[in-house]
Parts: structure tokens; C-alpha cells; sequence
């Protein structure tokens, strides 16, 4: 849990900072994009899994 805290205080920073400076943010700006981010996390991870659960 640790380590998701440290990432949102890292992304708030970053955030930040990016707008400070009037750069556009580093990611995707609309919900479509963070869930294809979330996706593809997801797929990793149902990867790992089958690879261990079946062939491991």
C-alpha cells in the first residue's frame, strides 16, 4: 500500500509541476486513455498468471 501511496504523491508532484510550467500533463487527459493504461496492466498480469497456473 506504501508503494501506491508513493506513486499518487509522485504523480501530484508531477502534475503540478506541469502545470506550474504550462506544459501539457504526461498522460492521457480522459478516462478512455487511463483504462487502456489500466488494460494493458491487466493484461501483463493475466499473463503472469497463466504462464505460472498452467506451464509453471
Amino acid at each position: 500500500m506504501q508503494e501506491v501511496i508513493l506513486a499518487l504523491v509522485a504523480g501530484l508532484v508531477v502534475g503540478f509541476l506541469f502545470g506550474l510550467i504550462k506544459l501539457p500533463i504526461p498522460a492521457p487527459p480522459a478516462l478512455a486513455g487511463v483504462m487502456g493504461i489500466f488494460g494493458v496492466y491487466l493484461g501483463y498480469k493475466l499473463f503472469q498468471w497463466v504462464t505460472v497456473s498452467f506451464f509453471g
